[in-house]
């Protein structure tokens, strides 16, 4: 398997890294200042969304008839890994990755043309309401109902921790049309517009200092030209946005743990104690080289399974949930690593330090902790070889 970047590949990321890095603030003093914007909506620059827009990132991963790149999953990998970097407070993610997948997959043409475009030029926010209160690690546990009726449906529920649910423009809504409270099936996308009557909002910055909603629907009215793909068939665009999702999670994790063992190891080369730089004395040395193995395990891992999902090979399942596992378990090592040897100094607003070890704690309980995917993994190679669905993810 060929894990080099094409040379278009390589081009972004460089161009990604030298804007956050120069007009972007990626400084730890930048960073505290830029997060104290996360108290109160929209909880970013939105002159810097518009610049995202310029610069062609929002389009990358959208066909170009829609007006965008038309890149690949390892396109997205490429902007997530470099954004990680950044500790960008943009709505990348809820827009890009999570809205703007469930369009593509789920969406009529019509839909694509209305929603997509605007994703692309900076226009049109969206966020995702799929998780609820109950639900745990289960993304199929709906209890959020859509009722149909003459003219389209009604939606009645509540949803959970809406990544940008504030600024979106329209809500992905996943709600049950049938069946039970945990079943895969009966569960249908519908696109909403965010300021439909019977919509109310309880809206609050993250630990991470990014923003989401507690989201309530009583008797929200949408037509059935809002549905998002297949009455009762939404859990299969479903699992194929969690995956992008996990994917996508997993390259801004490793943006991070890149960057906190970068700052360590020089920290500890610069920082002299009895006489000697921290970097001279073994222990340490064992630690900084634990760092960049379990970053580097994490990346080839992510690596793995970006390009075997864009194959659509069998095995691609299993390296998803190997790698949000995996991902779990490292960022928290190497983020606690890297808070430990820098001292108090490691939790101080002014060093980023301790913005990527928060941002990275964040992240593990997000479409499922590393011990629910451990447990996929291990319940997925229990299948014995043959038998249906042996390789296909029942998230």
């Amino acid at each position: 398997m060929d894990f080099r970047f094409t040379e278009e590949q390589q081009l972004l990321r460089d161009s990604i890294e030298k804007f956050l890095r120069e007009d972007y603030g990626s400084t730890g003093v930048g960073i505290a200042e830029r997060r104290k914007k996360s108290r109160k909506a929209p909880g970013y620059d939105e002159a810097m969304w518009n610049t995202f827009a310029d610069l062609g990132w929002l389009g990358v991963a959208i066909p170009e008839e829609f007006g965008g790149i038309g890149g690949s999953l390892v396109d997205t990998m490429v902007v997530m890994e470099e954004l990680g970097k950044g500790l960008i407070l943009e709505p990348y993610f809820p827009t890009v990755v999570l809205g703007a997948n469930a369009v593509l997959l789920g969406g009529s043409d019509a839909q694509k043309r209305k929603i997509l475009p605007g994703v692309v030029e900076g226009k049109i926010l969206l966020a995702l309401a799929h998780a609820e209160e109950q639900a745990r690690n289960n993304p199929f546990d709906i209890a959020t109902t859509a009722s149909r009726h003459d003219s389209g449906w009604t939606l009645n529920g509540s949803k959970s921790l809406v990544l940008n649910g504030d600024s979106a423009h329209q809500l992905i809504v996943v709600a049950r049309t049938s069946g039970n409270r945990n079943d895969r099936s009966g569960l249908t996308l519908f696109l909403v517009d965010a300021k439909s009557e019977g919509i109310t909002r309880t809206d609050y910055p993250t630990v991470d200092c990014l923003r989401a909603s507690e989201v309530r629907f009583e008797n929200v009215m949408v037509g059935q030209s809002h549905v998002l793909g297949t009455v009762d068939q939404g859990a299969e665009v479903l699992e194929v946005v969690i995956q992008r999702a996990i994917l996508a999670l997993g390259a801004e994790a490793v943006g991070m743990m890149e960057m906190l063992h970068r700052d360590t190891a020089e920290y500890t080369r610069q920082r002299v104690q009895f006489g000697h730089p921290l970097s001279q004395f073994q222990t340490v040395k064992h630690r900084i080289v634990d760092m960049f193995v379990e970053t580097e395990l994490t990346r080839s891992l992510l690596y793995r399974a970006t390009m075997e999902t864009e194959a659509a090979h069998p095995e691609a399942t299993l390296d998803i949930h190997a790698l949000k596992h995996k991902l779990g378990k490292a960022g928290r090592f190497v983020g606690q690593s890297a808070v430990q040897l820098h001292g108090g100094m490691g939790q101080t607003e002014e060093l980023r330090i301790g913005h990527y070890f928060i941002r990275l704690t964040a992240m593990d309980p997000l479409f499922g902790d590393k011990d629910y995917h451990l447990q996929r993994y291990v319940d997925l190679m229990s299948i014995p070889e043959g038998e249906p669905d042996a390789n296909i993810l029942p998230f």
